[in-house]
């Protein structure tokens, strides 16, 4: 019931949908399911001094959705964390999906969350947690919302799991 799925965790930068992914991948492990993750991050390499533009993201969206929709062919469940700030992007991911179930959650926090947890990180350009929520696609239309402020990363993967099943 959980394979040949993508659970699409989609939110600002800094919002914890890293951390969300790990607790997923493990309480699936638990369910005896052997999820991969996919994340921006490992097909995208920061300065923390220069901006990220919606191009660059759209560069590296054929290898990262190659990867997706190759996972699901083979029976796989895909943890997809990214920070999608545009349709075209967004279309790109959900056609990866196809030939399996595609689930989308907004994962998110409040703005002042977000701004701290980017200056720890110290890994972003100052202001992209802002940028990506700001230019978040879709805005609205997801399976379900999480906030990685108000509930920890436990309670919600518990969330999103409970809604799968």
């Amino acid at each position: 019931m959980l394979e040949r799925m993508m659970i699409l965790l989609n939110g600002p930068s800094s919002a914890g949908k890293s951390t969300l992914s790990r607790e997923l991948q493990n309480r699936l492990k638990e369910m005896n399911v052997d999820p991969l993750i996919i994340s921006i991050d490992d097909y995208m390499r920061t300065d923390p001094k220069e901006t990220i533009y919606e191009d660059d993201i759209f560069e590296i969206m054929p290898d990262m959705c190659r990867d997706t929709k190759r996972a699901i062919e083979q029976g796989r469940t895909v943890i997809v964390d990214h920070a999608i700030t545009s349709e075209r992007i967004y279309d790109a991911m959900m056609d990866a999906a196809k030939g399996g179930k595609a689930y989308s959650v907004r994962v998110s926090c409040d703005i002042e969350i977000l701004r701290k947890r980017e200056a720890e990180r110290g890994d972003r350009c100052p202001g992209s947690a802002e940028a990506s929520l700001e230019y978040l696609w879709p805005k609205e239309g997801y399976d379900i919302c999480i906030d990685n402020g108000k509930r920890s990363v436990t309670e919600n993967a518990a969330i999103i799991l409970e809604a799968l099943t």
